[in-house]
C-alpha cells in the first residue's frame, strides 16, 4: 500500500500491466482532464504529492509532459539523472529504489534495459512508470491510442500499420493489440523484425507480418513509424539508413491505407528518412495532437496509479 492511499501499489512498466477495462477508464479520465485543461479549470487531485523523474536517456516530450502534468495536478517534481544521483554508480538499484520510494509518492524512469526498471519497481513502495526502455514505450502508445479515439472512436477491430524498426514502439503496439482487440500489420527490413518473445505476447493472432511496407499499409486505419535509429543504437546509423531505405512512409503508402487513415509518429522525426514531409505535415497527420496527448494521458495515468478509480 502507498502511504497516502489504501489501494495496492500498481506499476506501469509495460502496456500489458492494465486490462482493457482499466484502459477504458484511463482514456475516459484523459478526455475529462483534457477538457478541464482546455477550459482553464483547475484539477489538482495530487496536491502535496511528489514525483521523482529519473533519466538515463535524454528526453523532450517525456520530461515536459510528466513534469508539467504533475504540476498541473497539484504535485511537485524532483528531476534526477545518473549524473546527479547514485543510480548507475556504486549503489545497487534495489537500494536506490528503497530510499527514493520512501521520500516520494510516484516514480517515472526513462532508461535502457527493461530489467533495470523491473528491479527498481520490485523494491519500490510507490508506483513506478516506464517513461521508455529499450523494450517498451507504454506511455507513448497510451497517448497514441487516446489520440486515435479522439479522432476516429474505438480502436477495437481497426488495423494499425507499423512501418520501420521492430523496436520498443512496435513491441508495445503488439501488446496493445492483444489487449484492446485490434490488428497490427508489421513491416520491417530483414534483420530488424519484431521478436515476439521480447514483446511478450501470447500468439500471432493480433498481428501479421509483411515484407512489403506498401502491403502492410493497405487498408490500414492508422499508419505509424519511428526514427530508424533509436537512442542507444547510434553506432548502427549508416547500416540502418541503407537497410531501411524502402521503409520511408510516403504519400503512396498513405494512399494504400483507408481514405480517412491517420498518420502518427512519436517524434522526433527526420523528414526524408522514415517519413516524407508531405505525410507528416499533411492533412492525415495527427502528430501534434499525439504529442500533446502525452500530457493528458499521463495525467490520467498518474491519477489512476495514485488514487485508483475515482
Amino acid at each position: 500500500m502507498t502511504a497516502a492511499t489504501s489501494h495496492p501499489v500498481r506499476h506501469y512498466l509495460q502496456f500489458s500491466d492494465f486490462t482493457a477495462d482499466e484502459y477504458a477508464y484511463v482514456f475516459e479520465r484523459a478526455a475529462i482532464i483534457k477538457q478541464k485543461f482546455k477550459a482553464y479549470e483547475k484539477h489538482q487531485p495530487l496536491t502535496d504529492r511528489t514525483m521523482a523523474m529519473i533519466f538515463e536517456k535524454a528526453s523532450t516530450r517525456t520530461r515536459v509532459s510528466f513534469e508539467t502534468g504533475m504540476y498541473q495536478l497539484g504535485g511537485s517534481v524532483v528531476h534526477l539523472t545518473t549524473g546527479d544521483s547514485q543510480l548507475g554508480r556504486a549503489e545497487p538499484i534495489e537500494d536506490s529504489a528503497r530510499v527514493i520510494s520512501r521520500m516520494v509518492d510516484i516514480v517515472m524512469i526513462r532508461t535502457f534495459g527493461q530489467d533495470k526498471i523491473e528491479l527498481f519497481a520490485e523494491h519500490s513502495r510507490v508506483p513506478v512508470i516506464n517513461g521508455l526502455t529499450n523494450e517498451f514505450h507504454p506511455c507513448q502508445i497510451l497517448a497514441d491510442i487516446f489520440t486515435f479515439i479522439e479522432h476516429r472512436g474505438s480502436i477495437r477491430g481497426k488495423t494499425v500499420a507499423w512501418v520501420g524498426d521492430g523496436n520498443n514502439m512496435a513491441n508495445t503496439w503488439l501488446q496493445a493489440s492483444e489487449i484492446l482487440g485490434f490488428k497490427v500489420h508489421v513491416s520491417t527490413p530483414s534483420g530488424y523484425e519484431v521478436d515476439q518473445s521480447v514483446a511478450g505476447i501470447r500468439s500471432t493472432d493480433s498481428y501479421k507480418v509483411f515484407e512489403d511496407p506498401m502491403e502492410a499499409c493497405r487498408g490500414a486505419d492508422l499508419v505509424t513509424t519511428d526514427v530508424w535509429t533509436s537512442m542507444g543504437f547510434e553506432a548502427e546509423n549508416e547500416a540502418r539508413r541503407a537497410a531501411f531505405a524502402d521503409w520511408c512512409v510516403d504519400t503512396e503508402m498513405m494512399g494504400a491505407a483507408q481514405p480517412d487513415a491517420l498518420f502518427m509518429h512519436c517524434l522526433p522525426a527526420h523528414r526524408g528518412e522514415e517519413v516524407e514531409a508531405d505525410v507528416i505535415d499533411g492533412p492525415q497527420s495527427v502528430v501534434w495532437d499525439e504529442a500533446e496527448n502525452r500530457l493528458h494521458a499521463q495525467k490520467a495515468l498518474m491519477e489512476f496509479l495514485l488514487l485508483g478509480k475515482l
